[in-house]
């Protein structure tokens, strides 16, 4: 796991609060051509107040809400093409939110294909945002946003969810090319303790039916991945405090609660598919990820990773196919009680591990009912090196093609232990049934996804 490059962050808050540029209400009434105090009457009677909204001179959509132009409940409806949206301190409430979604009958497009430095290296950015729904209301192509095409697309963000926003639900839009699909957490800041843990709690973060393509970084990046962060260089940690720096200032990154990403496709990328960290009540079912770690960059090679500091996940359902890397990665802890479950979920054809477990804590996982197969590697790995020295339970899956099956399949590669790590398996009707090829298991590269209902 890896913290990406940072968004210069003070430029960020520097673009959010240019006034000049920022969106007032006046300029925003269109689409139903009534006037504010209009609007405001209609509100006063149940209904929401909606306001259309374009770029302006040089394509872009800013807004700073610190005055509370956009209340609880509005509909911001975007518009044209966007080359950036930023929107700061607006915030719904939890029976109100605001959404932002394409005009009914058009296609939005945000991002900047041709960046390649400089300033607005992101498309959107929701910063200390709350309670708010962004979503294509006319599904996944009605929303699209374009990120960089250019050489120094790492660099780039095609969503970014920062700055201590919560309640956040993302639906119905397609991110395609950038450094970073999506983007969900809140950097340590030195001289804000509102911002680490466990001070900074981020509640409620909904990710479902997006598509994500082609890019060069991770497809999502959910929760800061620093075991620690180092205020006094502004660098992660991932040592012991032990080890920790003299006269430097520790922190450790705030934390999500109740992360659920679901029904999503994502392809193509360079890096992790889906990674995740520092999350508590994790749920990750019904999405495709294929074609990933097309960098091939062994830190970095997971289709589905659940990172340190995350406790009770479940991974269930998933269809993750044809990439280099391992199919899912597992880092999570054991503290406070933590349970873990991976099962009925499809990995398959990549030229690595399996499922790769190396928790910490003496992290428990429950690892059933899945079909493994054809893995470069191993079916499954687990490592006890960072301190998962418990038995992880492992029943009923189906194990087929380790080390693709070439050469002598030795019973070790369907679960292979390492550094103090052990399998306790099923027995009688939960036994794991064991394959040393597709052609014993009756099952071809082709047949795979009808193992799993997406």
């Amino acid at each position: 796991m890896r913290t990406p490059i940072p968004l210069l962050q003070s430029m960020i808050v520097t673009c959010l609060l240019l006034g000049a540029l920022s969106c007032r209400k006046e300029d925003t009434v269109a689409d139903l051509n009534l006037s504010p105090e209009t609007l405001t009457a209609a509100k006063a009677q149940g209904h929401a107040r909606q306001f259309t909204l374009v770029p302006d001179a040089n394509g872009r959509l800013i807004i700073d809400n610190a005055d509370n132009t956009y209340q609880p409940g509005d509909i911001l409806n975007l518009q044209g093409d966007f080359k950036a949206v930023l929107i700061s301190n607006m915030s719904g409430k939890s029976n109100a939110p605001i959404i932002i979604q394409n005009l009914a009958e058009h296609v939005v497009t945000i991002g900047n294909p041709s960046w390649n430095g400089g300033e607005f290296p992101v498309a959107f950015v929701l910063w200390n945002c709350h309670y708010i729904k962004l979503r294509g209301q006319s599904g996944r192509e009605s929303l699209v946003i374009n990120g960089s095409t250019q050489p120094a697309r790492e660099a780039y963000y095609d969503l970014q969810i920062g700055n201590k926003s919560d309640n956040i639900e993302i639906s119905n839009l397609t991110i395609k090319d950038g450094g970073n699909g999506i983007v969900a957490k809140t950097d340590p800041a030195k001289g804000d303790p509102g911002t680490v843990h466990p001070n900074l709690i981020m509640h409620n973060l909904s990710i479902h039916d997006v598509n994500i393509s082609n890019t060069q970084n991770e497809g999502m990046y959910i929760g800061h991945t620093a075991t620690y962060w180092d205020l006094s260089s502004n660098t992660p940690f991932y040592g012991s405090p032990d080890g920790a720096a003299k006269g430097h200032q520790y922190v450790q990154p705030a934390m999500w609660n109740n992360v659920k990403i679901y029904n999503c496709n994502v392809s193509q990328t360079g890096l992790d598919g889906i990674q995740t960290a520092a999350i508590n009540q994790l749920e990750i079912t019904r999405n495709e990820v294929s074609h990933w770690a097309l960098l091939r960059n062994a830190a970095h090679n997971g289709g589905i990773l659940i990172g340190g500091r995350t406790t009770n996940t479940r991974v269930y359902r998933n269809y993750v196919h044809d990439g280099w890397g391992e199919l899912c990665q597992f880092y999570g802890s054991g503290e406070n009680g933590a349970r873990h479950f991976i099962h009925n979920n499809v990995f398959a054809n990549n030229e690595s591990d399996g499922i790769s477990v190396r928790g910490s804590h003496n992290a428990l996982v429950w690892i059933g009912a899945n079909t493994i197969a054809n893995t470069g590697g191993n079916n499954i790995r687990l490592n006890g090196y960072t301190g998962m020295k418990v038995a992880q339970f492992v029943y009923n899956n189906t194990l087929v093609a380790p080390h693709k099956g070439r050469g002598t399949i030795y019973e070790k590669f369907y679960i292979y232990t390492e550094e103090g790590a052990a399998a306790k398996e099923g027995n009688g009707m939960y036994t794991n049934k064991k394959y040393p090829s597709l052609e014993k298991a009756n099952i071809s590269s082709e047949n795979l996804r009808q193992r799993v209902n997406i």
